[in-house]
């Protein structure tokens, strides 16, 4: 290629090079390899990293899963590496300091070994919470569905009905169905899942309308579907990422539910071990053995905040580029 320069002489010059994509010494990437004997190689493929480096470089997430995966095990095996029996009263052990030989986190006012209780305390707490989520999610789920494929009057009842419960405060509802049903943990169960009914239905039916739309749903309709098949079949798939999302942190809020009812007196009842329930037994003794109360509260702290970490490493995982924006979910 010639150019002319402001002298006016004309100057050679070599291929205009792309910098984006070069090209070899000759202009021929076959002669410069049989040339120099190395090839010209395009650059190297980004590589995705694995699940083990993705957890290194961020070690907040890998810690709250390694909690909950203790915590879940523990819980688990409590039975079988519990050296005492949770509910076990020993009148002339009451109140020891933890380090004691034979109770290595001490006692109870009621002599009963805080270690075991602490390794069966956790049970209830998940039971509750994932059970309660499961519930809610299901219920919630499917009032979603049918309020957002069908619109109308369906939908404004629906809605209508969810705004209802969520003008109180969730936890002064679950606190009314406990004392309307009593206390124990099946009403337990049911109190924290009905609090938390109208969170997933308004996801759900928010997820619903915009699905709706899609090609795969018109598809659908235009092939003769029925609504059930294109709800369940087609939709409810489809939302299967944003809802674990969304259950994932829902379990941090049905847990502190569970604890703070338990801690009221509307939750497990004694002599039951529960962590919440341990909290409201040792308050009276705050001063007198702190760790009563500190050790149950740090953990369901811990088990806490890990599920909303777990929640937000899902949500990376699954839905990066959000699934809803904050506006399309207040609709």
């Amino acid at each position: 290629m010639s150019v002319v320069d402001p002298r006016g002489s004309t100057a050679r010059t070599g291929p205009v090079r792309d910098p984006a994509h070069p090209v070899s010494p000759s202009g021929d990437p076959a002669a410069d390899e049989v040339g120099t004997g190395h090839p010209v190689l395009p650059p190297p493929a980004r590589v995705r990293p694995g699940p083990l480096r993705r957890a290194l470089r961020r070690p907040a997430t890998l810690v709250a899963w390694v909690v909950l995966a203790l915590v879940v095990l523990v819980s688990l095996l409590a039975p079988l590496i519990a050296p005492f029996d949770p509910t076990l009263q020993d009148p002339t052990a009451t109140l020891l300091t933890p380090g004691s030989r034979d109770h290595p986190l001490g006692t109870d006012n009621f002599g009963r070994d805080q270690f075991s209780r602490i390794l069966y305390g956790g049970g209830p707490l998940i039971v509750t919470a994932i059970a309660s989520v499961i519930i809610a999610a299901l219920v919630g789920s499917l009032i979603g569905l049918v309020a957002g494929y069908r619109g109308g009057w369906v939908d404004t009842v629906a809605m209508r009905t969810m705004d209802v419960l969520l003008s109180f405060p969730l936890i002064l509802l679950a606190i009314m169905v406990v004392a309307a049903l009593g206390t124990g943990l099946i009403n337990l169960i049911i109190a924290v899942a009905i609090s938390q009914v109208p969170v997933f239905a308004r996801l759900v039916r928010a997820l619903t309308m915009r699905e709706s739309g899609r090609e795969y749903v018109l598809a659908a309709r235009s092939g003769g579907f029925r609504p059930a098949r294109i709800l369940f079949g087609e939709i409810a798939p489809n939302l299967l990422g944003p809802l674990v999302v969304q259950a994932t942190s829902t379990v941090a809020v049905a847990t502190g539910y569970a604890a703070a009812m338990s801690y009221l007196g509307l939750g497990i009842q004694p002599p039951t071990a529960d962590w919440g329930l341990m909290v409201k037994e040792g308050q009276q003794y705050l001063f007198q053995a702190p760790d009563l109360v500190i050790v149950p509260g740090l953990l369901i702290t811990a088990f806490v905040t890990a599920c909303n970490f777990a929640g937000d490493d899902l949500r990376d995982r699954l839905d990066p580029g959000g699934a809803l924006t904050g506006k399309e979910a207040r609709r």
